[in-house]
């Protein structure tokens, strides 16, 4: 597992995702639980608390884990859900739809007849096209999910 963890973890680095975050997600997506403890995450990573709870909060807040109370303990768990790549995608379509309102006045205060403009109206047309795209493609996932693994 430690293998695969540093191993899948260096490929999200490159990717762009900071190394510890990538670190954590790899070792929660292959846990048996999909699921750990600050102190098991620091255990087999070998990292400090500190170091789990920064990670944690940047994976929670791109909605690639969450928390959760263990019953009867004051202690956290992070998990990772089956799901996790369709609510890490289908939640950048917030941005997305910010980054198209900030275009769109963009084109408006340059005009859409200077370069700038049309650089920037071409930029807001591929944002939508993704958005569709994105929502399209979502769809058909959810189908084929449900077609291979079931509903759980």
């Amino acid at each position: 597992m430690t293998r695969f963890v540093e191993s899948f973890a260096a490929q999200l680095v490159e990717a762009g995702m900071q190394r510890m975050p990538a670190r954590i997600f790899a070792a929660l997506l292959s846990s048996d639980e999909g699921a750990m403890t600050s102190a098991e995450l620091g255990e087999q990573l070998r990292i400090s608390p500190a170091a789990v709870s920064g990670a944690v909060r940047y994976l929670a807040q791109q909605h690639m884990v969450s928390r959760e109370r263990e019953p009867g303990s004051r202690r956290e768990r992070y998990r990772v859900h089956s799901n996790q790549w369709y609510e890490a995608l289908t939640n950048r379509e917030a941005v997305i739809k910010r980054w198209e309102g900030a275009l769109r006045d963009g084109v408006t205060s340059l005009g859409a007849g200077t370069p700038a403009g049309r650089r920037m109206a071409e930029t807001l047309a591929f944002f939508e096209f993704v958005e569709g795209e994105i929502a399209a493609m979502m769809e058909r996932w959810r189908v084929h999910r449900e077609e291979t693994f079931g509903t759980g």
